[in-house]
């Protein structure tokens, strides 16, 4: 029964859009926007509270939302982490043990309808809105962001460029908004009415279009320094990501490893970013 609601809810949804969008386009983009921007997990699980106390827990305010942070004191720079679509901070645990390890600083906040922060809908811009309250607040000198997260590291850096970074990391991390909303239009098959509707509704509420959207294009922009990981087998988000990236952004560095998946949580990873780090 999961299985074949899996495979046709997001035909039904498809058809509810294509219907709407007889009647009103903007009102089909706003829906099929609002879809695609609602997590269905990332919430706290109750094996991960322990972990998430051991820090010094705070609420940070940014876009209408009630951030959840939490801080581990260090005297080296501070790290600000990022965790990606359908996650929380609770991702970092085994990262977090090798920086607290040689005593860095660290920040991190569950993102906006993730962990125990306030919201239904996360999206790039808005989490970027909130990593830049987090770097004029925290001062970091590093950003280590996960997937999506990654993505809005990037963007952030595009758009704010004078901030206090010395340098990015980003962890298996798409590059193109165009290819994510073809793989949305093919899951839920709703037609060219609803896909240019959308472009517009991205055009009228951030300013620029689908096609518009391309880290890998934002890095031909970034001074700082920058390291990518990427899994040369990750199914979520394509390798070739990383290579686009890398490709643009001229004090970048590209490690692949192979079989490690799309979160890469192995202590490998852990040590090329602290080797990135030093």
């Amino acid at each position: 029964m999961k299985r074949l609601l899996n495979k046709y809810l997001p035909l039904a949804y498809g058809k509810y859009f294509n219907v709407v969008a007889l009647f009103s386009k903007e009102s089909a983009a706003h829906k099929a926007f609002t879809l695609f921007c609602t997590p269905r997990k990332g919430r706290i699980l109750p094996s991960q509270v322990a972990f998430l106390k051991s820090a010094e827990n705070g609420i940070e305010e940014v876009s209408g939302h009630k951030l959840q942070t939490y801080s581990w004191a260090g005297d080296k720079e501070t790290v600000l982490l990022l965790h990606g679509w359908e996650s929380n901070s609770f991702r970092w645990r085994n990262l977090i043990g090798f920086l607290q390890h040689e005593d860095y600083n660290i920040i991190t906040f569950d993102a906006p309808a993730h962990g125990k922060s306030s919201g239904k809908i996360f999206n790039v811009p808005l989490y970027t809105n909130c990593i830049q309250h987090m770097v004029q607040k925290y001062q970091p000198k590093f950003m280590v962001a996960h997937s999506v997260g990654g993505m809005a590291a990037i963007y952030h850096q595009y758009k704010y460029p004078q901030n206090s970074l010395k340098s990015i990391v980003t962890i298996g991390s798409p590059s193109e908004l165009p290819e994510i909303m073809d793989q949305y239009k093919k899951t839920l098959n709703y037609n060219a009415r609803v896909d240019h509707a959308l472009d517009r509704y991205f055009v009228k509420t951030f300013g620029f279009g689908v096609n518009d959207f391309s880290t890998s294009t934002f890095a031909k922009e970034l001074n700082i320094q920058g390291l990518l990981i990427h899994d040369k087998l990750d199914k979520i988000a394509p390798v070739q990501a990383s290579e686009r990236v890398h490709a643009n952004w001229k004090n970048s560095t590209l490690i692949t490893t192979e079989g490690f998946g799309h979160s890469l949580h192995q202590e490998e990873v852990s040590n090329y970013i602290m080797d990135f780090l030093r």
